[in-house]
């Protein structure tokens, strides 16, 4: 969901032009032409951040800030004033403003200063789930079967939780390596301290050093405040580098130093700085094979798999399907609001005599598909998706009707969508999920909500 934005400015070109930069940038944006406008607008929705002029007709900037600070303490509220006056400033950030912005406005500072203000709210909320995470106190438990493969694993796991060796969580996609990364820094001496993920592919290469390593202010463009990195604010804690297969060559280098040095130096800064952190890495793809074609170090590769642990696909451990059915069922059940549901044991049958190309997370979305479309009080067969209950009917339809390649993928997408996350439909047509989004779009499809 786009994050959301309240402009109170009473002057219309500077609020035009500022509804239209946040928009650009991707923001759902709200303006109002004074602070009882905005109040209005406040009570009606929530919005991550108000950006509002101090000087306004009738009540004040600080006042309304004062009010909406009443109803959300942690409303994030950044003013704008044209008097450059420290007093003015002081008494903003004093009332409890995030930052100030003098006028006349500049583009990329007003973008940064957001920016900023929004990522130490999601560190917050990260911060807060941490903790849940913490109190929920995760055991081996949480990790559902009783398979020997799946056994066998989890006893290795017990012997080395608390090692300060690093780690590396083999396996299919959606076999479970960040649930198993997570319960390992729960069972360690760490588990008071930050546990960080990290997707490597998820990452702009640009952007990757700066993001992990931090930057200081003036370091780039745009840098007009320096920044905390990943690394730097899970000091204490594990970092789970999940795709490290992903990582671009260029920064791999880097992250050699820091495993073996464990120290960081951020963008623009001539300094290092000393950080505590376990690193658990997971991939699903051959590591070795990646060192022999030359797209990942070796002495990366030796580093990160000091201890290496391989996570069973679900074909390997079918005896589990039951349990991990009806985990998911329950577990669905309860957001759904639908108490007391259950699966037949008919529906049990035809899950455990499904492939599972996308393993525990394919099973998941697929239960979930089930309980949302179940109108009754037990899951059968005919509330499975479609993939699921009979996986070659749907080839051999094809090839009786003679579809095209472009007809049999119109035809996959529109009859399997509901029963697959966007990832795993993508990967069953063996495309990307921006040439998913294009075919969707030339089609007419609408993606499921």
């Amino acid at each position: 969901m786009n994050e959301t934005l309240l402009i109170v400015e009473d002057e219309e070109t500077l609020r035009e032009s500022l509804g239209r930069l946040f928009e650009k940038a991707g923001y759902v944006v709200e303006t109002a032409g004074s602070a009882e406008e905005g109040f209005e607008k406040s009570a009606k929705s929530t919005f991550d951040v108000v950006v509002s002029d101090i000087l306004l007709p009738g009540i004040d900037g600080i006042e309304l800030m004062d009010r909406l600070k009443e109803a959300e303490p942690g409303q994030i509220f950044i003013v704008m004033t044209a008097y450059a006056s420290l007093d003015t400033a002081v008494r903003a950030l004093r009332a409890g403003a995030y930052d100030y912005i003098m006028k006349p406005v500049m583009h990329e500072e007003i973008k940064q200063v957001v920016q900023n203000s929004l990522r130490e709210r999601r560190l917050q909320r990260e911060n807060v789930l941490l903790r849940r995470e913490i109190d929920t106190d995760y055991d081996f438990s949480s990790i559902v079967g009783d398979s020997p493969r799946l056994r066998s694993v989890i006893n290795e796991v017990k012997m080395v939780s608390d090692s300060r060796s690093n780690m590396l969580i083999l396996g299919e996609t959606g076999t479970g390596k960040e649930l198993m990364a997570r319960v390992i820094h729960a069972n360690s001496s760490r588990k008071e301290m930050p546990f960080v993920p990290i997707n490597c592919s998820a990452i702009p290469e640009a952007l990757i050093e700066s993001e992990l390593f931090g930057h200081v202010k003036g370091a780039f463009t745009g840098a007009v405040d320096s920044k905390t990195g990943l690394f730097e604010e899970a000091s204490g804690g594990t970092v789970f580098l999940d795709e490290i297969g992903d990582m671009p060559k260029s920064f791999q280098v880097k992250l050699l130093r820091v495993i073996e040095d464990l120290e960081i130096r951020l963008v623009g800064s001539t300094k290092c700085r000393t950080i505590d952190i376990r690193f658990i890495t997971a991939t699903n793809r051959d590591l070795k094979q990646a060192v022999a074609e030359g797209v990942f170090r070796e002495d990366l590769f030796y580093r990160i798999n000091v201890i290496a642990v391989e996570m069973p696909s679900l074909k390997e451990r079918r005896e589990d399907i039951p349990a991990l059915s009806r985990h998911f069922v329950e577990k669905c059940a309860v957001e759904a609001r639908k108490p007391g549901l259950d699966i037949s044991g008919n529906a049990i049958d035809v899950l455990s005599g499904y492939a599972w190309p996308g393993n525990i997370r394919e099973l998941q979305n697929v239960i979930e598909r089930a309980v949302l479309v179940c109108n009754k009080t037990l899951i059968g067969p005919e509330h499975l998706s479609i993939s699921v209950q009979g996986s070659d009917s749907f080839m051999e339809d094809a090839v009786r009707k003679g579809l095209s390649i472009d007809e049999y993928t119109r035809a996959f997408v529109a009859g399997y969508q509901d029963g697959m996350g966007e990832q795993l439909l993508s990967d069953r047509l063996g495309i990307t999920r921006k040439t998913l989004w294009e075919k969707r779009k030339k089609w007419g499809l609408k993606r499921p909500s």
